[in-house]
């Protein structure tokens, strides 16, 4: 077939449009409704031109279709610069390129685009189930360009999709050997992180409301492995940002500060771990007190916290090593940092002024008047609750004296303000507190619903040192979870009613949830943070060896180790031969050939039937037959039902034939003149 001047059939126009379907189907749910409009529309555009009722849409239809999608583009994402514009761009151009398709070959630049198209879904998605889809996109596309090469009286979608699959099972060798041994390279260029935004998760300010949100959440944030023994829960704090600024309703991160961490002293026994976290669109990452880390990708910064040194656009995998009794910047507050941490806005909470100026009377040491005052939380009637009552102006105040119901954010930031009140430089620091154990894993599960905050006072000598109001008004909340702090309540995930965390409590339901958990961390352990790092040490472990010059010479043997059995598959005699008459042919030929009767080389079915019938005289019925039934369909060459019709009768024929014939050559008949003692005629 000659693909650069013969027409589409219509069967491969079939193969393309669903090829296109499966292709765009996990884009659609990131993509604007009308968006899939432009698929069916530029469908059925197609189909109307192959049945000749439509024409092809001319140049001027063609800039016109160009600049509203380019417009739709820009309406949609508010730029056309950027991950997410560009991928959309090129989905709709995709969709469009059906409507200049004239010749085959452009048939197949739709095809390599769809490729091309697959590889930008796991840009956004780097899941399981997504893997296991694109595989299957894959086959797709394949067949498509096995029946673009089928003609119309020989279209087989059954024989495209078998060969297509063949295909890809043969590349699997080689795609596993290219995944271990190929050299892992940074990206060649940049682009902005898909998403432009945090969608869920911690924010750079923090109101009551918005830990409440993340508290309805059964989102996971990040999981966490440790070396050796598994730390007690209570004491898992990871922090991820400090909010130093309050307006008088929330806590937010100040514009000052920033760079490398200094004056801070390791001690006590480490904690090693590794955590993976998805992409979260914010620069902060998760670490207990204390922490540092050799990752490249990482800095300490001058709140002792661990941080990307650029927004995380996907999921991350890095170690850490935590002393939680080190002393953090004990040497002193410069007068800039001092006034920051004891910044409080004017007119705001009197009653809280006058509450901690009272606190201070009676107690002149910072580290007693802190004890005051989560004694203070601890014996008066708090409660803890995900449902607390609106606040109004003075939200401190109200929520101190007056309602007293509230959850971490209302203690944590009503705490804080109160020793800022007293002249105790303090801070509110918000990340994630305790997580759920994998026995499976063994490792931690950090959800969204495990968002906490806690506060940091500046003690002289000591430094920052932590303290959670939280724990004197709710210990369960910090030693057995958030569940367990709201049974009574029942508001654990109200908003999540199919979230699987929610029934936990339910063992198969947990098992299973738990189980598909372990499937996806052993996924981005071993599959998706198979990086550099871990090819090398790949590398030393297995080959002995990180010299790249020999790392290459290995990896050249193991390419022909599986490329040559397959090669030799591909080609081997007994596979050239695949339609069903030919398969006949081999069998029958393969069974006379014990009899020293097989066909001779050029020798046509006639001709070999004569051969037969004269050496099996007696199977001349069944000889005849098939060779008859081999001869009508060689030449009618049916298709569809008939073939298959045709198939099942030759097959009919050649088993009739089999059952007859003699398990060795019976002898060849003499004449009786040439018999021994008989008289020669003269």
């Amino acid at each position: 077939m000659n693909t650069a001047h013969a027409l589409i059939p219509r069967n491969a126009l079939v193969w393309l449009l669903t090829a296109q379907v499966v292709v765009l189907v996990p884009h659609l749910p990131r993509l604007p409704l009308w968006v899939a409009g432009v698929w069916i529309g530029c469908a059925l555009w197609r189909v109307q031109i192959q049945r000749m009722r439509w024409h092809y849409p001319g140049l001027l239809m063609q800039i016109v279709a160009l600049a509203a999608v380019t417009l739709g583009v820009f309406v949609a994402q508010g730029t056309l610069i950027g991950l997410d514009a560009a991928v959309m761009l090129l989905l709709l151009l995709f969709m469009l390129k059906l409507l200049e398709m004239r010749k085959p070959r452009d048939a197949l630049v739709v095809i390599y685009l769809g490729f091309f198209i697959v590889a930008t879904a796991f840009l956004f998605n780097q899941g399981i189930p997504l893997a296991v889809y694109q595989c299957f996109s894959l086959l797709i596309l394949v067949a498509a360009l096995v029946g673009l090469q089928q003609t119309q009286s020989r279209n087989d979608p059954a024989r495209a999709m078998r060969t297509a699959g063949v295909m890809l099972l043969q590349a699997v060798p080689l795609m596993l050997v290219l995944f271990m041994l190929f050299p892992r390279l940074g990206p060649l260029w940049a682009v902005n992180a898909p998403g432009g935004q945090a969608r869920t998760g911690l924010a750079e300010s923090m109101a009551p409301g918005d830990v409440a949100d993340l508290a309805r959440s059964g989102d996971l944030v990040f999981r966490a492995a440790f070396d050796g023994a598994l730390p007690a829960q209570a004491t898992l704090y990871w922090r991820a940002l400090t909010l130093t600024q309050f307006d008088g309703h929330s806590w937010s991160r100040s514009a000052v500060g920033g760079g490398a961490a200094a004056n801070w002293e390791p001690r006590g026994e480490p904690l090693r771990y590794q955590i993976i976290t998805g992409a979260s669109h914010q620069p902060w990452v998760f670490s207990l007190r204390g922490a540092d880390s050799d990752d490249e990708r990482l800095l300490l910064n001058s709140d002792f916290m661990l941080q990307a040194r650029r927004p995380l656009s996907q999921g991350i995998a890095y170690r850490a090593t935590s002393r939680p009794d080190s002393l953090l910047q004990a040497g002193g507050l410069d007068p800039l940092q001092r006034r920051m941490f004891l910044q409080l806005p004017e007119g705001f909470d009197p009653r809280s002024r006058t509450f901690a100026a009272e606190l201070r009377r009676q107690y002149p040491q910072d580290a007693d008047l802190i004890g005051a005052l989560l004694r203070y939380f601890n014996h008066e009637p708090f409660h803890y609750t995900l449902r607390p009552p609106t606040l109004g102006r003075h939200s401190i105040d109200e929520f101190l004296f007056d309602t007293r119901r509230g959850f971490c954010a209302h203690y944590a930031g009503a705490m804080t303000f109160l020793l800022r009140a007293a002249g105790i430089p303090s801070r509110v620091v918000a990340g994630y507190q305790g997580g759920e154990v994998n026995p499976r894993g063994n490792y931690v599960l950090v959800h969204q619903f495990d968002a906490h905050a806690w506060v940091e006072a500046w003690l002289p000598g000591q430094g920052w040192v932590s303290f959670d109001p939280t724990f004197q008004v709710a210990p369960e909340r910090i030693e057995d979870g958030l569940q367990s702090a709201l049974q009574g309540e029942g508001s654990f995930l109200e908003d999540s009613p199919l979230s699987a965390v929610r029934y936990r409590n339910i063992g198969w339901i947990n098992s299973a949830r738990l189980f598909w958990d372990d499937v996806n961390y052993q996924w981005q352990l071993r599959v998706l943070g198979y990086q550099s790092d871990r090819q090398m040490d790949f590398f030393r472990r297995w080959l002995g060896t990180a010299d790249w010059q020999r790392i290459g010479l290995i990896s050249l043997g193991a390419l022909l180790l599986c490329m040559v059995p397959v090669a030799w598959w591909i080609l081997r005699p007994a596979r050239r031969p695949t339609g069903y008459r030919q398969r006949a042919w081999q069998k029958l030929n393969r069974r006379l050939a014990r009899l020293q009767l097989q066909a001779r080389t050029g020798e046509g079915p006639r001709a070999w039937q004569a051969r037969l019938v004269e050496a099996l005289p007696r199977q001349q019925e069944e000889i005849s037959a098939f060779m008859d039934t081999y001869v009508e369909l060689t030449y009618a060459s049916p298709t569809g039902s008939d073939a298959s019709h045709a198939s099942r009768l030759l097959a009919k024929r050649l088993a009739a034939l089999l059952r007859v014939l003699p398990r060795r050559r019976p002898p060849r008949p003499t004449s009786l003149a040439s018999l021994p003692g008989r008289p020669q005629e003269r």
